[in-house]
């Protein structure tokens, strides 16, 4: 039996709900059944203007340990965070995404279905993420074209339907990543990729002829 569980407010939970030792939930909260809490987790976390919209957690879903989730988050059922994933306010994940250690999710972000997100990605505010992509580990992304001088409006990157983003790239604020596109390991992207095109390097430029040499490198590795 959990230890040291407090609940703040309306809290709501589903038949057979699991929760970890020092879990908080702070209200309104609404946790579907099925859905495991890890040890020293919060939900539901008040936004840092004090507000406390809904948070909505789905039937199904695998929080561990050291998960930090704020007011007005909707996590749909399936989906699973690694260890120690803070998710900010106003972020909707979609159906079966998994979400690795110690990412970083800053409010206001859209992730949808089937999405791969490895360890220690950063997310910032206002960027999309579309179904089935995959961000590698430790990919940063930004929303801050001017380093706040003058201040203008944050908007982050776009990542369309099936992208595939490489271990540590970065991607700049605003850009648009084509479906199906790929972003090579380290790159740094500071223009939209088309759909279906290869970028690699810094900054990114398109492969040349990325189907042979793909082709190549898969003959030589054996797979």
């Amino acid at each position: 039996m959990a230890q040291y569980v407090v609940k703040v407010g309306e809290v709501m939970l589903g038949e057979g709900v699991q929760l970890g030792d020092f879990v908080k939930l702070w209200g309104p909260l609404s946790i579907g059944a099925g859905t495991s809490v890890g040890d020293f987790s919060e939900i539901g976390h008040p936004a840092s203007r004090g507000e406390k919209a809904l948070t909505d957690i789905g039937d199904g879903c695998n929080l561990r340990a050291g998960a930090i989730v704020y007011s007005g988050v909707r996590i749909s059922s399936g989906v699973t965070f690694g260890h120690r994933v803070m998710v900010r306010e106003e972020t909707e994940i979609g159906e079966g995404t998994l979400v690795g250690s110690y990412t970083v999710i800053d409010g206001r972000a859209k992730v949808g279905k089937n999405v791969r997100i490895e360890t220690g990605v950063y997310i910032p505010p206002y960027t999309v993420i579309e179904d089935d992509v995959f961000l590698g580990p430790y990919v940063i992304m930004t929303n801050d074209k001017h380093l706040l001088t003058p201040p203008e409006p944050l908007v982050g990157p776009h990542v369309k339907k099936g992208a595939r983003v490489g271990a540590g790239a970065v991607l700049l604020p605003g850009i648009t990543v084509g479906e199906g596109a790929r972003i090579g390991a380290g790159a740094v992207v500071t223009r939209d990729v088309k759909p279906g095109e290869t970028v690699v390097g810094v900054p990114a430029r398109p492969m040349r002829y990325p189907t042979l040499i793909t082709g190549y490198l898969s003959f030589v590795i054996g797979r």
